[in-house]
């Protein structure tokens, strides 16, 4: 069964992209796909200009690491890490010096510079994806993939998060490939593309 088909995608530095379409679409594949956490069956997917899909896993996971960060619907906090701990920890991975200098600027950058010793299950999702958002953009990614980023939020919290998400991508320029079923969150992107039948396309303007 073929999900996907034809797919010509190019971003460039401090882009932002927004890919929507119904249910089943194959959305997220294209997501897997694009941040080589799965391998297209044909064709190839460059990253900063270099052959990334044809990588084995581990190289992949290792350019993944350098160069991009991601954000889910269900923020893949670490349950026995504290806030702090939970920002820090990608930056440790990769070796980055004072870790919790930066860790706590930018959880105060996301207003949670009094939450650094809370546990993620005595914080609201609304905070949950403001850590996955802090922890995100602290590693300076190139490239960051949202995918369904406020799907599980409240639409307080969700216009929140997508207020702080276009913001740091702004002030960071990282590139962001943004997954939603919002249509009104995708008209903040600067290209929006849809996903039918496998294939992108770029909707009439409304």
């Amino acid at each position: 069964m073929t999900l996907l088909e034809h797919i010509a995608l190019q971003v460039q530095p401090g882009e932002s992209v927004a890919i929507t379409g119904p249910s089943g679409s194959g959305k997220s594949t294209l997501l897997g796909i694009l941040a080589g956490l799965d391998v297209p069956s044909e064709g190839e997917v460059m990253l900063d200009g270099a052959a990334f899909s044809a990588l084995d896993e581990d190289q992949r996971a290792l350019r993944r690491g350098e160069l991009c960060a991601f954000v889910f619907q269900s923020f893949h906090l670490v349950s026995d890490l504290n806030v702090l701990e939970n920002v820090m920890l990608p930056l440790e991975i990769k070796g980055v010096s004072k870790p919790a200098d930066i860790a706590r600027q930018w959880l105060e950058r996301v207003g949670l510079g009094h939450r650094l010793k809370h546990f993620p299950t005595t914080l609201s999702g609304g905070e949950q994806q403001r850590v996955a958002l802090a922890r995100a953009f602290a590693v300076a990614p190139r490239l960051l993939f949202a995918d369904e980023p406020t799907g599980s939020l409240d639409h307080a919290n969700g216009q929140r998060v997508i207020e702080l998400l276009f913001d740091m991508n702004r002030e960071a320029g990282t590139a962001l490939v943004l997954v939603t079923h919002d249509d009104q969150l995708a008209a903040r992107c600067q290209r929006h593309l849809r996903l039918e039948e496998g294939r992108l396309l770029t909707p009439e303007p409304a």
